[in-house]
């Protein structure tokens, strides 16, 4: 069954988030570390939340992969890319693991 890993990054009153540092640096270090194993990535950054809402996250990145056994390495290789975290944000990510349904 095909898994997925979302990292979202909440939006908070003081919370910093460096995008240019993000898409530059920290996806190369995602993709050395765990690129092997990762089918397709797709990352969001926030811009609302709803129609006239301020959004709840500075962006989603949401990992692809087709067996729980890709994702599992996956894991066991991401040591750099959650040590490069503090680089570009102050705020302690959120992980959601799933199956995908489609």
């Amino acid at each position: 069954m095909a898994m997925t890993l979302q990292v979202l990054y909440p939006l908070g009153p003081d919370t910093t988030f460096d995008y240019d540092y993000y898409a530059k640096k920290h996806f190369p270090i995602v993709q050395d570390a765990m690129g092997a194993f990762i089918s397709s990535v797709h990352v969001v950054r926030g811009l609302a939340g709803g129609t006239g809402t301020a959004p709840e996250f500075h962006a989603i990145a949401t990992m692809n992969f087709e067996t729980q056994e890709a994702l599992e390495s996956a894991l066991k290789a991401s040591g750099p890319a959650l040590a490069d975290i503090p680089n570009f944000t102050n705020v302690q990510p959120q992980m959601l693991i799933g199956e995908t349904l489609d």
